[in-house]
């Protein structure tokens, strides 16, 4: 095999929960008279939740307090939370069971890498809560991407060497944050295949299978 673990990104490669951040950042920023439209919501893709606020804080006209800052994230995440209750085993990706059914079978070991605080909840309503030998997520690290922290910590979880690793991304944050940590990366997604960053492009996912060969 030519690697020993891979490392999966949540949203937009196991599952789309763009459209409920989308409706959960827009209430916060109407509340807050910020003008937020879908370029807005592009460039928080792969972000964490606090420097995603930021971002939409560029078009606030005064100053916001941290604790005001806590109050608003926390408020989306809430909102967020509420939307993503909807969400079941329906809504996992296609070809994405088959691709992790036929990665274990290989014998390679499955890990999730998510800036996500969600991701275990979301995993669960999925139902791929079993799926994966390690989760590494928003709770677990300091620094999201592109800092590495949340590839090379679920690297080393499963006690592989990140130059063994390969992470599968759909942002363009999350394949710099591949690299930066030593680990090749598998671009998946338009957005992610154009930025010309990924040591593979997938057309399908299931294309995983023959390049970890």
């Amino acid at each position: 095999m030519r690697y020993e673990c891979v490392i999966f990104d949540l949203d937009g490669v196991i599952c789309s929960t763009d459209r409920f951040h989308y409706l959960a950042w827009k209430k916060v920023a109407e509340q807050l008279h910020i003008p937020f439209d879908e370029s807005v919501n592009q460039r928080l893709r792969g972000v964490g939740r606090m420097e995603s606020f930021d971002i939409i804080l560029e078009n606030y006209q005064g100053e916001m307090s941290q604790e005001d800052k806590i109050y608003w994230t926390e408020r989306k995440n809430d909102l967020y939370r509420e939307y993503l209750k909807s969400m079941s085993d329906k809504d996992v990706l296609p070809g994405v069971r088959t691709t992790i059914d036929g990665l274990r079978g290989m014998g390679l070991k499955l890990a999730l890498g998510s800036s996500s605080r969600n991701a275990r909840f979301i995993l669960d309503r999925l139902q791929l809560g079993d799926c994966f030998d390690a989760v590494i997520d928003g709770n677990d690290i300091a620094r999201s991407k592109p800092d590495p922290e949340v590839f090379t910590k679920a690297a080393l979880s499963l006690e592989v060497d990140p130059s063994d690793s390969l992470v599968v991304e759909d942002a363009k944050a999350g394949l710099q944050a591949a690299l930066s940590g030593g680990m090749d990366c598998a671009a998946v997604g338009s957005s992610a295949v154009s930025s010309g960053l990924a040591t593979w492009n997938l057309a399908d996912i299931t294309d995983l299978l023959h390049v970890v060969r």
